[in-house]
């Protein structure tokens, strides 16, 4: 079946769903409403929608169909009138599966009980009670054998070391809710350059796949290059000068392209734990940076070398490696209202920025910075905005012959749970938060302060000898 272009718009009475599907015969249509779902058949065509509030179909719906524009239009009735139908335009978040709720039923259910515990008590009493003066001897010296028993049996116990859970298969999971594999089977017969655990992508532990980033983030980063980059910082400059200009839009309308690309993305729905919730946020902090860096480096201009540099800022694609990567062992004082503290977002975005000075062309702190704030008025703008940015990264990886595997396995999943299930006020209450963190030099642990100083010390004294020597 193919599910047709589609399009819905609504007044405080009704809702109207127009659907393309052109060279068809009216009369083979099939409609079917019930509560907040709409399903139409017509061969080839089947859609299904489901609407955030209840419609009727009653007298005055209706469906009418254009053979001269090929578009088949729904009327329903809105069961509450001057009900308002949020998010019609996210298109992801309409044909997503309608969420049935599975009732909870006792894990254990007790039928009887054959033995009450005085009774079992009394029987106890009874039984030390009939024991003889010679067997009450005997049963002293074998107590007084153990050592255990001088202590009321009181053992000594120390705190387990905490060991990696047991591992029962050999396949290793990874991406969006850990839900793929296989995906690097022969990755080694492949030119991904960006992959960094090689042939053994598909055996790595989490702690090893972590393991094999930092090591390889140590050996990218390149003084030499920082401080040259730090010195003639012309061109950089000029990057940081320029302003995106969809985030200057008051509203975000999708282009039919990007009509068109959410209306192929999979069809799921996703029922992540408040843990695994929490960390997707932050792992959409780092795919927002890597996207936010190509945009600001290219001037919103992809290149060849757009795809490559957005999947080497994003430790999730190269390492398969995403967030959190700092547990903090004492609970905050206080929690923000978005439960993200300070300390959880910079140690989301402390590899972004170890990244962003190791692997790409332009590295300068100042423009990492630049990137953050650019991640802040993204998610300022909600979750249409969040998603024109996803539907834009995920058009770069598609169209390269090896990189498009981090969209199957990340940027697809992400646009469908932007839409069906991240929170506006989530991402504002984030958005602020980012726009007053402050990431300092020194949590990047490679000295940076240090290799400014000296940069700066080492251009002085050679303008003070050029001037001598004039």
């Amino acid at each position: 079946m193919i599910t047709p272009r589609f399009y819905c718009t609504q007044t405080l009475e009704v809702v109207a769903v127009s659907i393309y599907c052109p060279s068809v015969r009216a009369s083979d249509v099939e409609i079917n409403v019930d509560e907040t779902l709409l399903t139409v058949h017509i061969n080839p065509y089947f859609l299904r929608i489901n609407f955030p509030h209840s419609v009727l179909e009653d007298d005055q719906s209706s469906a009418t169909y254009d053979p001269s524009s090929g578009y088949l239009t729904v009327t329903l009735t809105k069961e509450t009138k001057g009900q308002e139908f949020p998010d019609l335009d996210l298109l992801a978040k309409l044909l997503a599966p309608r969420h049935v709720e599975i009732p909870k039923q006792p894990a254990i259910e007790v039928i009887g009980s054959e033995t009450s515990p005085q009774s079992e008590l009394e029987e106890l009493v009874d039984l030390t009670d009939a024991i003889s003066l010679e067997q009450r001897e005997i049963l002293e010296d074998i107590l007084k054998s153990f050592p255990a028993a001088e202590n009321d049996w009181q053992f000594p116990q120390t705190i387990a070391e905490p060991s990696s859970p047991l591992q029962l298969s050999t396949k290793r999971y990874y991406g969006f809710l850990d839900m793929y594999t296989g995906y690097f089977t022969q990755v080694a017969h492949t030119e991904n350059d960006v992959n960094e655990l090689g042939s053994e992508a598909e055996s790595c532990l989490p702690e090893e796949r972590r393991a094999k980033r930092l090591q390889h983030e140590e050996m990218k980063w390149d003084e030499e290059h920082y401080m040259a980059d730090y010195v003639d910082d012309d061109y950089i400059q000029e990057l940081l000068t320029w302003e995106d200009p969809e985030l200057g839009y008051a509203e975000c309308i999708f282009t039919e392209s990007e009509n068109m690309t959410m209306l192929n993305l999979p069809r799921k729905e996703y029922l992540p734990t408040q843990s695994q919730q929490r960390n997707l946020y932050l792992t959409l902090l780092t795919l927002l940076f890597a996207c936010a860096y190509d945009r600001r480096t290219t001037q919103h201009d992809p290149t060849p070398e757009s795809a490559w540099t957005i999947c080497s800022l994003v430790p999730a694609f190269s390492a398969l490696d995403p967030p959190p990567y700092i547990y903090s062992e004492n609970a905050p004082l206080s929690i923000p209202t978005s439960g993200f503290t300070d300390h959880d977002l910079a140690s989301a975005l402390i590899p972004s920025y170890r990244r962003s000075l190791a692997f790409p062309l332009y590295r300068s702190f100042a423009m990492a910075d630049a990137c953050r704030d650019d991640v802040a008025a993204i998610l300022a703008k909600g979750r249409r905005m969040v998603t024109r940015y996803l539907l834009e990264m995920k058009h770069v990886l598609d169209h390269h012959e090896v990189y498009y595997v981090y969209s199957k396995i990340w940027v697809d999943d992400f646009c469908v749970w932007i839409q069906a299930s991240a929170s506006d006020e989530m991402m504002l209450d984030i958005a602020h938060q980012l726009k007053a963190l402050a990431i300092t030099k020194s949590m990047i642990g490679w000295d940076i302060e240090d290799l400014e100083a000296a940069t700066l010390l080492d251009t002085t004294s050679s303008d003070s000898d050029n001037e001598s020597s004039e």
